[in-house]
């Protein structure tokens, strides 16, 4: 199956999600997103959907015969993800076989997207403080510099005492 083809079958099937899934080529397969998350994998080879699975949505898959996503690195070793599983071969043929297997992929998605957002923003405030440590606050306006050498500077650049030091003498 060429990954044209996979891309309009999968839409196809994917299409009960609501608007906003799409499909795009990524290392000669197929990425599903719906809402900008990452759900599923085409493989155009093997013609297959692997929908995005964890520990809330991995077992239903495997009761199901869920096979894991594999691909082959370039000098033959092959590698499997197991955070990505095949729905039931059911769901490969209709959409409405196919959405609660979808959904539970997109789940797992958002779930995803929503610990990896929390360990950004934890790895964020580490940096502030560790940063914040590290280097000296940053310093206040200079002052500006007087034009010669040696005159004093004008009256809003002087301190309050020597102002009033200034008026006295006269």
């Amino acid at each position: 199956m060429s990954a044209d083809q996979l891309a309009t079958h999968a839409l196809d099937l994917f299409a009960l999600l609501g608007p906003g899934v799409a499909a795009r080529r990524m290392f000669g397969g197929l990425g599903f997103y719906a809402g900008g998350l990452f759900f599923g994998i085409g493989d155009p080879d093997e013609g297959l959907i692997f929908l995005k699975v964890d520990d809330q949505t991995r077992q239903p898959f495997l009761d199901a015969g869920g096979r894991p996503f594999t691909f082959e690195y370039p000098d033959g070793r092959r590698m499997a993800m197991d955070g990505y599983l095949t729905p039931p071969d059911a769901a490969m043929e209709d959409a409405e076989a196919m959405l609660p297997w979808a959904r539970l992929g997109l789940e797992a998605a958002r779930r995803a997207a929503v610990a990896k957002a929390a360990k950004a923003a934890k790895a964020g405030r580490r940096k502030t403080g560790a940063r914040a440590k590290a280097e000296p606050p940053p310093k206040g306006r200079k002052r500006p510099s007087p034009a010669k050498a040696g005159s004093r500077p004008s009256g809003a650049a002087r301190s309050a005492p020597r102002r009033a030091a200034d008026r006295r003498r006269g």
